[in-house]
């Protein structure tokens, strides 16, 4: 039986658990989870091995990389940029960053880009992978491009390139990249342990990631034997010229070695941050009301920074995905908390996200990667969370 360490207050026994039941149900290795309620943290839970291949245990200060779930930390910094009245989002990328304006995107909004509607999913040309980590190539080769569909018309997961899109906007706007204001504003003052573009002092606190393959590559077997429901998306897999491939073959090679020294150092604000489940937690519970004397942005801001900008089928997942400026949205397949819930999700199930109806913040952290439909440990941690609530 997995050792599992941490707290929990009264009422919320059923995310412990769910929590336990995760490593022995659902496939879990080394995870944390961690709930905060009205500025005040109700769970913090980790337990299970860090570094399978060592047997190290995971720890209170055990740090994981989030994939996309950090799109959320960067989201917070441009909307705290906005608030300032240093960044206008309606306005044209092109104010803050010229070279932009080239292939017909001059009115291109600021907006479109966090709400996933530019149309720059891919790129014509893969950046060598090596200038994409240094930042500026990459940069350089999304102002070039030409959209893939009339921006503002579709949406569709800019699974790779949103970070770049967006951190150039708040390194033009605020003269520091990305992780370096992230690292200022928010995670310094609050306290957090997240970091977007590792120190090279924290990286023996990181987790490693287990992959599981799936069980049955739906991608080799006879279309007449995939799910109705699923094949849409399974021909799309299947079209290496399909814009569900094109978005995460944005570098040469298309792969990343997200575990690598290199990659955990540089900063990729869409995709490489690395924290823990409180680091997350701690962050959403500053969006929605005070932590400790601190609250990052007004209760207007996120009101106007959840509100929703693009729902429907993704032109990249081929399932329905809504989106706000910047935050994901509930679903029913990413149901959170509550109707007025805003977070962001990340590749093999890591979780944050804040409800502001019931004061809630959440975090979920792990390294054994599954995705997929069969991937219950977030969704069963969030009905644990639901039914503590009452």
């Amino acid at each position: 039986m997995t050792r599992i360490d941490g707290e929990v207050a009264a009422g919320f026994e059923p995310v412990r658990e769910a929590f336990a039941a995760n490593f022995s149900q659902h496939g879990d290795i080394g995870a944390a989870v961690c709930v905060y309620q009205y500025g005040r943290p109700v769970v913090d839970l980790w337990g299970g091995v860090a570094a399978p291949e060592t047997g190290r245990a995971w720890t209170r200060d055990t740090l994981q990389l989030v994939y996309s779930a950090t799109k959320g930390a960067t989201a917070t910094a441009a909307h705290m940029l906005a608030e300032r009245g240093a960044l206008d989002l309606d306005a044209p990328v092109a104010k803050y960053w010229p070279e932009f304006a080239a292939n017909g995107k001059a009115d291109i909004p600021v907006r479109w880009l966090l709400s996933h509607q530019a149309g720059l999913i891919a790129l014509d040309e893969p950046v060598p992978l090596n200038e994409a980590l240094s930042w500026a190539p990459m940069a350089a080769a999304l102002a070039a491009q030409r959209p893939l569909w009339t921006p503002g018309t579709a949406h569709g997961y800019h699974g790779r390139t949103w970070g770049w899109l967006v951190g150039e906007v708040i390194r033009r706007v605020s003269g520091r990249t990305p992780g370096r204001f992230f690292a200022d504003e928010i995670a310094v003052p609050l306290g957090l342990d997240f970091f977007i573009g590792l120190p090279a002092d924290d990286r023996d606190r990181v987790s490693r990631m287990v992959y599981k393959r799936p069980d049955v590559d739906l991608t080799t077997v006879p279309v007449e034997s995939i799910p109705e429901e699923l094949r849409e998306l399974v021909a799309a897999w299947r079209d290496p010229n399909s814009f569900s491939n094109r978005a995460y073959a944005v570098t040469d090679p298309a792969e990343i070695d997200f575990d690598s020294p290199e990659v955990q150092a540089a900063e990729l604000p869409g995709s490489n941050g690395i924290g823990t489940a409180r680091g997350l937690a701690r962050m959403y519970a500053a969006l929605i009301g005070e932590v400790d004397g601190m609250r990052l942005l007004s209760p207007e801001t996120v009101a106007s920074a959840t509100k929703e900008q693009a729902s429907g089928t993704d032109q990249v997942m081929v399932v329905p995905s809504r989106f706000s400026s910047g935050y994901m949205l509930p679903t029913e397949a990413n149901p959170m908390t509550g109707p007025n819930a805003f977070g962001h999700t990340g590749r093999g199930g890591s979780l944050g996200f804040a409800d502001p109806e019931h004061g809630v913040a959440f975090g979920y952290v792990m390294n054994h990667i599954i995705g997929g439909p069969h991937d219950v440990r977030a969704t069963l941690l969030v009905d644990a969370v639901r039914r503590s609530l009452g």
